[in-house]
């Protein structure tokens, strides 16, 4: 990490070889967690990540790289006949929804009782 600026606390910047660091952990880390493994505090890491769009941009095309090659395996498997996996698939992407099926109104029930005691 260099860090640079003028008067207060040093500003703190990513190296090259941090920020592919930071797209690769991207997939499988949230912010709060890529911080900790670069040993800065989150707040300096979404400070970094507002000022500079290569970082910015780094952390965003990991997550989407993760996100694509999960979509990829699922459709694939959805594809070969896993049926949990199509049923996730229609209802994410089809707009599927379960309903309960329709209640028919039933005609109300008589019942007629009959006194069997002997008289």
């Amino acid at each position: 990490m260099s860090q640079g600026g003028s008067g207060g606390r040093p500003r703190t910047e990513l190296t090259p070889d941090q920020v592919r660091e930071l797209e690769t952990l991207a997939a499988v880390l949230n912010q709060a967690q890529i911080a900790d493994y670069l040993g800065i505090p989150d707040r300096t890491l979404r400070a970094i990540m507002e000022r500079d769009e290569i970082v910015s941009a780094a952390y965003k095309r990991g997550k989407a790289r993760a996100i694509q090659r999960v979509a990829a395996s699922l459709i694939e498997k959805a594809v070969e006949g896993n049926a949990p996996q199509q049923i996730f698939y229609l209802k994410t992407q089809g707009g599927w929804k379960e309903q309960a099926p329709e209640q028919k109104e039933l005609p109300p029930l008589t019942i007629n009782v009959v006194d069997a005691t002997p008289k």
